[in-house]
């Protein structure tokens, strides 16, 4: 899955694909490296973010959507949004599934828009808020609470007319978790694919592997990243959401093969 975020203020690649020309030659780059799936998002949900509203949110997402599906209409677009507007606004334009960050949580209605489109539903782990989830780090048991936390998303997703057979989980890496929680959740990865879910992984640039390598520029996190992801094939998980589509479709490929 390739990230693509029409934002001012994504923690990496903030500002680089608000226009609509520079995000379609990104899609068509990272369609031409190997990604599956395209994610868009047009709010940013790193830590202390400002929620935009929906009305932005769909000013900046939907013209890029709308370009892309032209340009390539049989691609999968998958849009990173937990604003039941923006969900059902994407999906008239030709979104192909949904990203919620928080599970259904923040806007309940969106599950209800997931039920009606059928389509496939991201429903990751998280607490609170961007402004409120570094604050929120404390677990009986982490593993087993995170997957508590995934299991009663996913009930009320079923409750709300979500089929189990739409539904990928993606166990939250830096949504209310520490750095070693991070790396915690990674190694015991096996415990989230045993079960009846796809598990996506999205670990791109993130903190902790800027704190395990001691590199403070997201970008120069390539290959801590190509670490996680050869962990995440080790491991079976479905998907692995990037912004280094090239590099890291081979370092996939080959950790295929090797498990």
């Amino acid at each position: 899955m390739g990230v693509i975020n029409i934002t001012p203020d994504s923690f990496s690649d903030g500002g680089r694909f608000t226009e609509v020309e520079a995000a379609v030659r990104e899609a068509k780059r990272q369609l031409q490296q190997g990604a599956d799936v395209l994610d868009l998002g047009a709010q940013s949900t790193r830590p202390g973010a400002k929620e935009v509203g929906a009305e932005e949110e769909c000013r900046r997402l939907l013209p890029v959507l709308g370009a892309i599906r032209q340009h390539r209409p049989e691609v999968l677009i998958s849009v990173d949004t937990f604003l039941a507007p923006v969900a059902e606004a994407a999906l008239e334009a030709g979104a192909s599934w949904i990203n919620d960050v928080s599970g259904g949580r923040r806007d309940p209605d969106l599950l209800r828009v997931v039920a009606d489109a059928a389509c496939p539903v991201v429903l990751m782990h998280s607490r609170g808020t961007s402004q409120t989830m570094d604050d929120l780090t404390v677990y009986d048991d982490l593993i087993q609470d995170v997957k508590a936390g995934l299991w009663e998303r996913t009930n009320a997703a079923i409750s709300a007319g979500v089929k189990e057979a739409q539904i990928i989980w993606d166990p939250g890496l830096g949504f209310a978790k520490t750095h070693e929680q991070n790396l915690s959740l990674l190694r015991d990865l096996e415990q989230l694919t045993s079960e009846a879910m796809p598990l996506l992984v999205g670990p791109s640039r993130k903190r902790f592997i800027g704190a395990v390598l001691d590199e403070p520029r997201p970008k120069a996190r390539l290959w801590g990243t190509a670490a996680v992801a050869c962990r995440c094939a080790q491991a079976g998980a479905a998907l692995v959401r990037v912004h280094d589509v090239g590099p890291i479709a081979q370092t996939l490929r080959m950790a295929s093969v090797l498990w």
